[in-house]
């Protein structure tokens, strides 16, 4: 099995991560694993991508385009990306949002979420926070966010559509907006690359199934890469029942989360989940087994 520094070294001399790994493991899909390292490996590429004048001309647009969606679907108070990378597309979005807005992301990469929280101080943008999560188990409560957005995200995970809309659909309090691969409205060539690279597809086929309410579908522009065409779905949620005042949640049991010691403690999970360079880490593999760190937390802060 190869290790993941040398790995490391592959990513550096060009090698596509993701196909090597599926390779060797003789897989057709991409596994969460295999998605991780790969987006771990480039953390910061993104970031790096906007010293390029074309990609910054091309980020504003899109940043510009989603804000408009969002902002023609009502005034949201809070706003989700889900699998935000390195936040260069949630820091445009915020930008272009009224400033009351909070803003949140969530990826399988600290890597990732932590050059993100750099980008967005660069930007001056202090009404965001990211953590890690993952798609299938997100870390937010129920109708916990007004508008939730993807961008590109679901992407890399052919064969798991199902179990991730049900997961944004969860979360979604008003309106939960997708912008990913338009695999129905692509043609032979860019079908052909996205079945080769594993990507989601039927996303509006399988939003149907699930009953949701669509509201609109349609290629969403501007595109960068022709072979990759973004389409936006829009789906209305329209949830019911009060919105939690404390957004990140237990992954596992969907339950709020309490700030105990400077660490996230899960009641029901009995687990600590760890704030690292000040990324809380709440995937479900993040949990440390810790029933007595309440009280023990507690009872130190009272030595003090």
């Amino acid at each position: 099995m190869t290790t993941p520094r040398q790995l490391q070294e592959m990513y550096a001399q060009g090698q596509n991560i993701t196909a090597f790994l599926r390779d060797e493991q003789g897989l057709e899909a991409n596994t969460r694993d295999i998605i991780e390292i790969a987006y771990d490996l480039q953390a910061g590429s993104y970031i790096a991508s906007m010293d390029n004048d074309e990609r910054v001309l091309h980020k504003n647009a899109y940043a510009q385009a989603i804000a408009d969606t969002i902002l023609a679907l009502g005034e949201p108070v809070t706003v989700l990306e889900a699998g935000v990378g390195e936040a260069t597309t949630l820091s445009g979005v915020l930008q272009r949002l009224n400033s009351d807005v909070r803003g949140f992301g969530f990826d399988l990469s600290w890597s990732r979420a932590a050059h993100g929280m750099r980008w967005l101080h660069s930007q001056g943008i202090t009404n965001a926070s990211l953590s890690t999560g993952d798609l299938v188990n997100i870390p937010f409560g129920d109708n916990a966010i007004d508008v939730v957005y993807t961008s590109h995200s679901i992407e890399p995970n052919g064969g798991n559509e199902e179990p991730i809309l049900r997961e944004l659909y969860r979360v979604a309090r008003n309106y939960l907006v997708l912008l990913e691969p338009g695999y129905e409205l692509a043609g032979a060539a860019a079908r052909e690359r996205m079945d080769a690279h594993g990507y989601a597809k039927n996303l509006k086929a399988t939003a149907e199934a699930l009953g949701y309410d669509i509201i609109e579908h349609k290629l969403f522009e501007p595109a960068l890469n022709p072979l990759n065409p973004t389409a936006l779905t829009i789906i209305r949620t329209n949830a019911s029942g009060a919105q939690p005042l404390d957004v990140f949640a237990c992954p596992q049991f969907k339950t709020p989360l309490k700030s105990v010691g400077g660490m996230l403690f899960s009641p029901e999970a009995l687990a600590v989940y760890p704030i690292i360079g000040t990324i809380p880490c709440l995937r479900i593999e993040n949990a440390i087994l810790a029933s007595k760190y309440e009280l023990l937390a507690s009872q130190g802060a009272d030595e003090r």
